[in-house]
């Protein structure tokens, strides 16, 4: 990744995805690039070819609308989470189901696969947090403590601790390793709205969005709240960290993307989505220096993403060439 100053935005193309016959919910690169996933209101998910655009295929099965998709980080798998309550592990290679984990009362709204590829964590509006062992599908601990809907989840890079985000405003961090009880190691607190999103940096720092329109980044260790952003003017819906930790981005109900500095908490850039829907032909803005690979990637695409024109963007990192996948919900 450069790490000079960011310099001017770059023009990038629009790729756009639009076979949905519903909202788009969720979407996720696969660890090599080369595949794209949506989860769509329509019950369905939806597998891509990043580059061209081609759809693989449109997987059926859940019988309510598709929450949230990822990928494993081995890239052999991916899982979905569904208003049906359930979690479904599907094999990317063959693109079909291999297990529907079954135990959540509600609609299940997160999942997280652990750095080996071997566990699972999903969390919902049944206010439970469950872990998974992936390859028999099997239910190994299910945790209680947050007071309202858990609406985001990630694994630390040491897989030793999971976080989750709920709509009880805080953050609770859970101790997996064996031989440590099976409750919240500890819990985050500062914001001042439902949390909606979080996610840890390679360096095991965890960033934090909230309906309180601001973004927290922590040292979990510590439980020290290290620095405050803040700029957005809408509820926070989506965040990502560039892969050395040095900047963050962020996407609102407000149409706006921006990229901050992590050491400083400034707001180094303002990114305008426009409903892709409509767009004129190559109407985007691109990346700051710092997240594009031009001199590997000199084609590298900047892909808008939307399914249908909603209330506001969410955003995902290309795993390679650090691009936007953007989409409405």
């Amino acid at each position: 990744m450069n790490s000079g100053a960011p310099g001017p935005l770059v023009v990038g193309r629009v790729k756009f995805f639009g076979r949905h016959r519903g909202e788009v919910n969720s979407s996720a690169f696969s660890p090599d690039g080369q595949m794209l996933l949506t989860a769509s209101e329509d019950g369905c998910v939806y597998g891509w070819k990043t580059q061209s655009g081609h759809l693989l295929w449109k997987l059926g099965g859940h019988t309510g609308p598709v929450k949230f998709c990822r990928f494993s980080p081995d890239g052999r798998l991916f899982a979905s989470t569904s208003c049906d309550r359930t979690i479904r592990l599907w094999d990317v290679a063959e693109a079909k189901c291999l297990q529907v984990l079954k135990g959540h009362q509600r609609s299940v709204e997160t999942v997280s696969f652990s750095p080996d590829s071997k566990q699972l964590a999903s969390g919902g509006w049944d206010k439970q947090v469950m872990l998974w062992e992936v390859q028999s599908g099997q239910m190994l601990r299910h945790l209680e403590g947050h007071r309202d809907s858990i609406q985001s989840s990630d694994f630390e890079p040491s897989s030793d601790c999971l976080a989750t985000g709920s709509w009880d405003s805080t953050i609770r961090i859970w101790d997996l390793r064996a031989g440590t009880p099976a409750v919240f190691h500890q819990e985050l607190e500062g914001h001042s709205g439902n949390i909606s999103c979080l996610c840890y940096s390679a360096s095991g720092l965890l960033a934090s969005g909230s309906w309180d329109k601001t973004i927290h980044i922590w040292k979990p260790s510590t439980r020290s709240l290290l620095v405050q952003l803040k700029g957005h003017v809408t509820w926070v819906k989506s965040i990502a960290f560039s892969h050395d930790g040095s900047q963050l981005a962020s996407a609102a109900y407000s149409h706006m993307v921006k990229i901050w500095d992590c050491n400083t908490g400034k707001c180094l850039e303002t990114l305008k989505v426009r409903p892709v829907a409509v767009a004129p032909k190559g109407a985007a803005e691109g990346l700051p220096r710092g997240w594009g690979r031009q001199d590997l990637y000199p084609q590298s695409p900047l892909m808008f993403l939307a399914g249908s024109l909603g209330c506001g963007p969410c955003l995902r990192l290309h795993p390679r060439w650090e691009t936007f996948s953007v989409w409405s919900c």
